[in-house]
């Protein structure tokens, strides 16, 4: 009946191409998002995804950490930064780092994700002994820290090439990037929301260097403000042609704009069904990414269920604190644990598998004590 619905809304020959594993064309993905029954759309999407992960939902044991949200960069869509001696403003010394990664040593945490803003003042050296003092104290767990957009500032700041910083961070400790400040890759677009920000070109510069010497990354989009479902399109064909030169990225991350808190607040949050379409479109336009998050903090907890089931494959985690997100307006909890991430994989009939940064299966200890 499925097969039957796709050919009936014009969609028969994508769906062949999905089971031929042939890949979508830009056309074809504005016709998945003109598609007026996004059920099929969704249908389409979870069987790409079944096709690569069958059954299993992915999810981290893993603990987030924002250093500071003194940023240069003044996003207009960004509800977490504030200027150098601006209310509000924050950073975290070496210490405070130290005592929120011991205050969960007894949990088996595989992840440890830091990300900040781009603070005039902060030296490579930092971060430096950041990620030593880290990898010290987890020296099993992944270190996914910093987006493109850090390493282009600390660059800047250090005046060296962006390769010289990520092979010093490397030697520190660093595993990943983290895939934030992607956003929308459109220079008009970006123009508009982030123009003090990396431009596309370097961004995407980054995450090649980054590969190029062994770091495997992630990757995001930011929808739902003032692009087209063209920029969309656009944006993901240049993640999946960078993917096919340099085979780093392990999972794209879809980020709906929240509008507490920042310029752009007047703009209409995005319907849930659109939220859908795109991650289900993301999945079927990323042939060669493997893995498309469900970012339960960003889309909340019983629509990160429903995008199981369009597309995305990985709950994310744990994640014990996050504050950018929720600063703009998320109302998802700041913790889940194990056995919640767990729950709700289960409800959804679908099989949890625990996994590490780089997505490899971590045998799971449910003596273990979870947040």
């Amino acid at each position: 009946m499925q097969s039957t619905t796709a050919k009936n809304c014009g969609l028969g020959d994508i769906q062949d191409k999905i089971l031929h594993g042939l890949r979508l064309s830009l056309e074809d993905g504005q016709r998945l998002f003109q598609c007026p029954n996004p059920t099929v759309v969704g249908f389409l999407a979870h069987l790409a995804r079944t096709q690569k992960h069958h059954l299993g939902t992915t999810f981290v044991l893993n603990q987030q950490l924002n250093y500071t949200n003194i940023c240069v960069n003044s996003c207009r869509f960004c509800s977490y930064h504030r200027h150098k001696g601006q209310a509000g403003g924050f950073v975290l010394t070496l210490k405070e780092v130290e005592d929120k990664i011991r205050a969960h040593l007894d949990e088996p945490i595989t992840e440890v994700h830091i990300v900040g803003g781009c603070h005039p003042d902060l030296k490579l050296e930092t971060f430096e002994a950041l990620l030593k003092m880290i990898r010290g104290l987890r020296p099993q767990a992944t270190l996914k820290c910093f987006t493109a957009v850090e390493i282009d500032h600390f660059a800047r700041l250090e005046a060296i090439p962006a390769r010289d910083v990520l092979t010093r961070l490397k030697q520190a400790g660093l595993d990943m990037l983290a895939g934030g400040g992607a956003e929308i890759f459109d220079p008009s677009i970006r123009k508009r929301i982030c123009p003090n920000k990396a431009s596309t070109e370097r961004w995407l510069d980054i995450h090649a260097q980054a590969h190029g010497i062994g770091l495997k990354t992630n990757c995001t989009m930011l929808f739902g403000h003032l692009e087209s479902v063209d920029h969309r399109l656009d944006h993901l064909d240049r993640l999946r042609r960078l993917q096919d030169q340099t085979g780093g990225f392990v999972c794209f991350i879809p980020l709906p704009f929240l509008t507490k808190g920042n310029p752009m607040k007047d703009i209409p949050p995005i319907c849930g069904i659109e939220e859908l379409k795109t991650i289900a479109v993301s999945r079927l336009m990323l042939d060669n990414i493997p893995h498309i998050k469900s970012y339960w903090v960003m889309l909340g907890l019983k629509q990160a269920q429903a995008a199981l089931y369009f597309g995305a494959n990985d709950l994310d985690g744990t994640v014990v604190e996050e504050k950018i997100g929720h600063m703009a307006g998320a109302d998802s909890p700041q913790v889940l644990s194990r056995h919640e991430l767990e729950r709700m994989i289960i409800e959804c009939g679908l099989e949890p598998v625990q996994r590490n940064g780089f997505f490899q299966k971590v045998p799971t200890n449910h003596q273990a004590d979870e947040p």
